[in-house]
């Protein structure tokens, strides 16, 4: 082709287009000019900041269900490792379990129903990601039928499920938690940050121990709930492993500080059962305080710290090979072996608290017979539904104490 004859260019069919788009959005801005601010649209996307992943992904709403003590640990676990935003969930209420039970088999246990309603709840307070950790029974496959029920009801979120990606190892849980929550996790603070979370769990168990232990024998009436409270509230604001532990040095030193009329030998009673409802005032229709307003000691080796982080099943099994030859379940051995414990150790009674359906506890019972005939302690058992009431609760657990009274007065005659 000859010089002369160059290709002709599109520039201007492209300036065309790049003038007739300038004019679209300068009309678009003018007609946007007259009308008032409220009901003005949204800035268009062109004119809006670009944000970071990292800033899309603090939006992020992820909830627990309710358990116990341990929402801090909970909160510390989203923001610190996640590195998302912690949605909480206010007190429960009776349309809480109403929900979970009416979407629910009455034939599953009654934790289930509990969660089931805490995630309805989360899920319409706008939660993205639900987090389901299950238990060593057949919880852990409760986050896949939650799932599933959650969803035929019309609501969409993210499940992440501890046990999905554990056949793994926890690489693959790791990688569970980078696909559905934030795949821009700093991993080595993740790391760190999820080591101080089980060292705020074993804070948050040590202290409420020494809670149990003493604050039935309060002078001042309330004195240790202020104090768990304000513990509570530090915990809820820590950053780091370092704000954990001086939270938690300021709180025993708190509750160590307040005035006791203890006496030389009260009256002690050891708690055992179910790893949900033995734990969760919520489940358990607040037997630990019911308890303690009674004025008696009180202790409770079933907690995360001790079934999660120092649960040892074959050592204490061996403990207990007279009234156990094989794992009987999820509890079944530490039910045991703390029931025996407290036996040994002179306690006047032991509750035994289950939620209905429970299979590996309803196996203790029969266990827990001998043991308490063996040891002569008397024991309470205590199962809970969906329907389980206060009153009949209060009745029970005062015939239980005024039987544990008379009998330490006869010990003394």
């Amino acid at each position: 082709m000859a010089a002369s004859e160059e290709k002709p260019t599109r520039a201007p069919r492209d300036l065309a287009n790049n003038t007739a788009e300038r004019r679209f959005s300068d009309a678009v801005r003018a007609a946007i000019a007259f009308v008032p601010e409220k009901l003005r649209p949204p800035t268009i996307i062109a004119d809006r900041p670009k944000r970071l992943k990292r800033d899309r992904h603090k939006r992020i709403k992820v909830a627990f269900f309710r358990y116990s003590h341990y929402a801090p640990a909970f909160k510390y676990f989203v923001e610190q490792v996640l590195d998302a935003e912690y949605l909480p969930l206010p007190a429960p209420t009776r349309r809480t379990i109403e929900q979970g039970s009416q979407h629910s088999s009455d034939y599953v246990c009654t934790p289930f129903k509990h969660m089931l309603g805490d995630y309805i709840e989360a899920l319409e307070l706008g939660a993205d990601v639900l987090v389901q950790f299950g238990g060593f029974c057949r919880l852990s496959y409760y986050g896949e039928l939650h799932e599933l029920i959650l969803r035929d009801l019309g609501y969409e979120f993210q499940m992440l499920n501890f046990a999905a990606g554990l056949e793994q190892g926890y690489l693959g849980f790791a990688k569970e938690c980078l696909k559905t929550v934030n795949a821009d996790i700093d991993i080595p603070h993740g790391v760190r940050q999820l080591l101080a979370t089980a060292s705020m769990v074993n804070k948050l168990d040590e202290a409420y121990d020494f809670y149990l232990a003493n604050a039935g024998f309060e002078v001042e009436e309330g004195a240790f709930r202020r104090a768990w409270q304000d513990f509570m509230d530090a915990m809820a604001s820590c950053t780091t492993a370092r704000e954990i532990s001086d939270g938690f040095n300021r709180a025993m030193q708190q509750m160590r500080s307040i005035p006791l009329d203890k006496p030389a030998q009260p009256i002690r009673i050891g708690i055992v059962g179910e790893i949900f409802t033995a734990i969760d005032a919520h489940s358990n229709l607040g037997l630990d305080e019911k308890l303690l307003a009674m004025g008696v000691e009180l202790h409770r080796m079933v907690n995360l710290s001790n079934r999660m982080i120092r649960y040892n099943e074959d050592n204490m099994r061996v403990n207990v090979s007279e009234y156990l030859a094989y794992n009987a379940g999820p509890t079944s051995t530490i039910t045991v072996a703390a029931a025996k414990k407290y036996a040994e150790s002179g306690f006047d009674g032991i509750v035994h608290a289950k939620s209905a359906g429970c299979t590996p506890e309803i196996d203790c019972v029969a266990v827990l017979q001998r043991l308490a005939a063996d040891y002569r302690i008397p024991i309470l058992y205590l199962t809970y539904d969906a329907q389980t009431s206060d009153t009949g609760l209060d009745t029970r657990l005062e015939a239980f104490y005024d039987m544990l009274a008379m009998k330490k007065e006869a010990k003394r005659r």
